[in-house]
């Protein structure tokens, strides 16, 4: 393993000298039926290298067990691993431009309050959308640090130390398509839109700024230059993809606790099976929380799995997990080789994973 991530630094530090800047957000007009811009591949689910696996590894953040989530290294490192897919979420800045970051918010993964330590709002956070893109490009990128500025997971990269930036989702797909062309690969991306509806309430339209992007990179034609998937916590923004840009992208629903406030609709009503056969008109899959398919042990040791996977795949639907941790596995789970068969013989077609090589 230690050959495949030194393999993947080389791979990063040839990446980061041909990067190119250039993020000139994208103009893109009204779609009205006669719009020709979008008109996408029809996809049961996208192809990928062949595979030494049952499950399609999709790298979570990329390889973020390795290297600080979304940035330059860990794609790099999760390409070089042979992930199936590597994951970006998306959010705006204040010029939509459509970057990858998991957060609304800079204060867990950045140097922000030392670099503009003025710049917070009301409620004493700063936010990503505050900012250009030529700002952000001043921060620097660490490690996942919790309320108390202690590192999340002390066992990955040191964050005080490394100097990596923020990408925006063109630099990213850009990075991508040409490591698939240096390494005769077809990794895919996987991108999730972050919050819409609260980009929607400042005036900043995500979905429209985000499928721009990728229309200029010609996802959205017939022929796609890599395998694709979009997600959303929120079905309104599978639906408007479907409904507005005409998609035939496989459109993945993710499925949260409603504790998490990821948008107003009952996700204990979606997880059921009647829930999950509503979905079929829009979503070709659904990503499920390990902790809606492993309820852990009972009295005699014996693993518990709900039914989720059973129901999804009889609605049609594909199942992809998140997240698995190779430093967090679930309270009396030995390996994560274990888990990850547990779920390959549940019959689940993809997890999301810090860990790609393992």
């Amino acid at each position: 393993m230690k050959k495949v991530v030194g393999a993947a630094f080389i791979v990063w530090g040839a990446a980061a000298s041909a990067l190119a800047q250039d993020v000139t957000p994208p103009t893109l007009a009204p779609v009205t039926l006669d719009t020709q811009i979008l008109k996408p591949p029809v996809l049961e689910q996208p192809t990928a290298a062949p595979l030494s696996h049952s499950l399609t590894i999709i790298a979570h953040r990329g390889a973020s067990g390795y290297a600080p989530e979304h940035t330059l290294p860990a794609v790099a490192i999760a390409h070089a691993q042979n992930a199936d897919f590597i994951e970006q979420d998306v959010v705006l800045t204040r010029d939509h431009v459509p970057v990858v970051l998991h957060d609304l918010r800079l204060d867990a993964v950045t140097n922000v309050a030392d670099v503009f330590p003025e710049k917070y709002r009301p409620d004493g956070h700063y936010y990503v959308m505050d900012f250009s893109f030529a700002e952000l490009q001043q921060l620097k990128v660490h490690e996942r640090r919790n309320k108390e500025g202690q590192q999340r997971y002390p066992s990955r990269f040191n964050s005080q130390t490394g100097h990596f930036h923020i990408m925006s989702l063109a630099q990213q797909i850009e990075l991508i398509l040409g490591l698939n062309a240096s390494r005769a690969r077809d990794t895919g991306i996987y991108v999730e839109m972050k919050s819409a509806r609260w980009h929607k309430k400042q005036n900043y339209d995500l979905v429209e700024s985000t499928m721009g992007v990728l229309a200029r990179y010609n996802f959205t034609q017939t022929d796609t230059p890599a395998p694709i998937y979009l997600q959303s916590f929120d079905p309104e923004v599978l639906r408007r993809l479907k409904r507005e840009f005409r998609t035939e992208i496989p459109l993945i629903q993710l499925v949260a606790e409603n504790s998490w406030n990821e948008s107003d609709i009952d996700y204990d009503m979606m997880r059921t099976a009647a829930g999950l056969e509503t979905l079929r008109s829009y979503a070709a899959g659904v990503g499920l929380w390990l902790n809606h398919i492993f309820l852990g042990f009972d009295e005699h040791g014996n693993p518990q799995f709900s039914d989720i996977v059973k129901h999804a795949h009889a609605a049609g639907l594909l199942v992809h997990v998140y997240t698995l941790r190779a430093d967090n596995l679930p309270e009396g789970v030995d390996s994560y080789q274990q888990l990850k068969t547990w779920l390959t013989e549940l019959g689940v077609d993809g997890i999301f994973t810090d860990f790609p090589d393992r």
